[in-house]
């Protein structure tokens, strides 16, 4: 089962290739989504990895915490889900 793998803290030139080459030193990459801002298309320094397994899931979670990458020291840890319902959405209330 594949799980996925929080990233922060990166430097904003990261791009998905870069990240995918430094994690799958640590096991299948299925996904690299990096954030960006909707209104301008700039990185926002941070994204998900998708790993195929567990194990190889915190084995890049256990080598990459606090690793310099860029120039850039990472926030690495399992991925929450985000609670639904809540997509930040918010309706005028003219």
């Amino acid at each position: 089962m594949s799980k996925k793998v929080y990233v922060g803290n990166m430097n904003f030139a990261t791009t998905e290739n870069g990240l995918r080459e430094l994690f799958a030193q640590y096991g299948e990459v299925v996904s690299v989504n990096i954030v960006t801002d909707r209104a301008t298309g700039r990185a926002k320094g941070f994204g998900f990895i998708e790993m195929n397994d567990d194990s190889g899931a915190m084995a890049a979670i256990s080598a990459l915490d606090g690793k310099e990458f860029e120039g850039r020291r990472l926030r690495v840890n399992e991925a929450q889900e985000r609670p639904h319902g809540n997509d930040g959405f918010r309706p005028n209330s003219c």
